[in-house]
Formats: structure tokens, sequence, C-alpha cells
């Protein structure tokens, strides 16, 4: 049960962190990588974050081995 009151301080923690950097403007580059698709038509506008997406899927991947391997 402890371990789990943890991992909730952790992430509750990490959503912080996160909020404040988004409200601070610091992750403005987020989602304007190169290799994210953006295609505009005159009454359309469509946008597939590809490799936004693939980094954050990284980072979360890291995140969640270090987390399973030390605690």
């Amino acid at each position: 049960m402890k371990s789990t009151g943890l991992m909730l301080v952790l992430a509750g923690l990490g959503l912080v962190v996160i909020g404040l950097l988004v409200y601070s403007g610091a992750l403005s580059w987020f989602g304007r990588l190169p290799g994210d698709v953006r295609w505009e038509g005159e009454h359309t506008r469509v946008y597939v974050p590809l490799v936004s997406m693939l980094l954050l899927s990284a980072l979360l991947s890291l995140i969640s081995f270090v987390v399973r391997r030390f605690l």
C-alpha cells in the first residue's frame, strides 16, 4: 500500500511540473516538430502529430522502465 501512495504522489508531482511547463510556454515547440503532418485546405484542416507522439511514447516508455526498475 505504501508504494501505491508513493506512485500517486510522484504522478501528481509530474503532472504539476508538466502543467507549469505548459503554462510558462516552455513546451510551445511540442506539436510543431519536423515530421508532424499539417495540411490545410480551403475548408479543412488536418493535423497528424507523428513525430511528437513518437517522442512522447519513447519518453513514457523510458519513465515506465525506470519506475519498474527502481521502485
